[in-house]
């Protein structure tokens, strides 16, 4: 997620230049408030999709280009995603898994990430990390987790284990469990405002529609003693550290009381 800034705004619309019709959409902007759209977009929060897409449409009139433009790039984001989800393999073991996944930010809003840790027969097997955010916020770190947490659950249940999530973030769990249900029926809106977050919570929310009959999706505190609630939280501050965008699995030898001590969130 971006906060959108008086910097994000200059690169997408120069001086002396008038926005476009398919910005004004992209910052949620009517076009009886044209005028007024400079003091009306700034600190809103703009997934990373639509800040890129905002600054590609800079200059462009022509609206057959740009919806152009707008159609190759979610084409794009489709093939990133699909080769981004290619990247996570599990070790085809049978037995209970348990997943503990976590989102941090520092601050809040600021540099965010997310971090997995993945339990088989309650034996700590696997770290997971990434999804760095440069100015992303806790509950967009949260959800990554969460998704992320997702598809690694669905390949577990097709080899046939049994899989809990174990998730600290109660936002993140009702968001997918209990507000989306109502949100879908409505359009993907709600009373009162915007969906903060709209896109991650789509793409979890199906997921987990899809394997909910094979997976337990269950809420924990956090900092209360679970060991892979804290490696978790550890990969979130590692993300941090290496800035590290993908997700992708922790390949340095797992020594669980060292990890611990590293910086937490």
């Amino acid at each position: 997620m971006q906060i959108v800034t008086e910097i994000l705004l200059n690169l997408g619309v120069d001086e002396g230049k008038e926005i476009n019709e398919s910005q004004l959409v992209l910052l949620d902007i009517k076009e009886d408030e044209t005028s007024l759209w400079r003091d009306l977009s700034m600190n809103k929060q703009l997934s990373d999709a639509r800040a890129e897409l905002f600054v590609l449409l800079n200059g462009v009139e022509n609206k057959e280009i740009q919806d152009k433009i707008i159609f190759n790039y979610k084409a794009l984001q489709k093939f990133r995603k699909e080769e981004s989800d290619k990247e996570i393999t599990v070790e085809e073991t049978r037995g209970d898994v348990t997943i503990y996944c976590d989102g941090g930010c520092t601050p809040n809003p600021g540099k965010a990430g997310s971090g997995v840790a993945v339990y088989r027969n309650d034996k700590l097997s696997e770290l997971w990390y990434g999804l760095y955010e440069e100015m992303g916020t806790n509950n967009t770190a949260e959800l990554g987790a969460l998704y992320k947490s997702l598809l690694l659950a669905q390949k577990e249940a097709e080899n046939g284990n049994t899989v809990e999530i174990k998730c600290d973030s109660m936002y993140s769990i009702d968001c997918i469990k209990t507000w989306a249900i109502s949100w879908e029926k409505k359009g993907w809106t709600k009373k009162g405002g915007e969906i903060k977050n709209l896109e991650i919570i789509k793409l979890a929310y199906h997921l987990y529609n899809s394997i909910k009959k094979d997976v337990t999706l269950s809420h924990i505190k956090a900092h209360a003693g679970f060991e892979g609630n804290e490696l978790a939280d550890r990969m979130t501050m590692y993300t941090i550290q290496k800035k590290c965008q993908s997700f992708v699995k922790y390949d340095k030898e797992i020594i669980i009381e060292d990890i611990l001590k590293m910086r937490a969130g």
